[in-house]
């Protein structure tokens, strides 16, 4: 017999709150990427991509500035 496993639904955030969360994730890690130390041009990057089922919590988020978090995606 074959289990098949259904995924779980991603819960979508309301654009308010996203960003909330993103503030959140950015002051936690006090304004700076996590990598090289920048300060400038930050954004928040998933650890675990949402299409790999990735969710939307603090500890799945951390901050990148855009060099950092483009090389995290090549």
């Amino acid at each position: 017999m074959i289990k098949i496993f259904a995924k779980n639904p991603r819960i979508q955030l309301s654009p308010e709150a996203y960003a909330q969360l993103r503030l959140s994730v950015l002051n936690r890690d006090a304004w700076c990427c996590q990598n090289c130390g920048a300060r400038q041009n930050l954004e928040v990057h998933h650890q675990q991509f949402r299409s790999h089922s990735g969710n939307d919590s603090e500890d799945n988020l951390t901050t990148l500035c855009s060099y950092c978090h483009s090389a995290e995606h090549r």
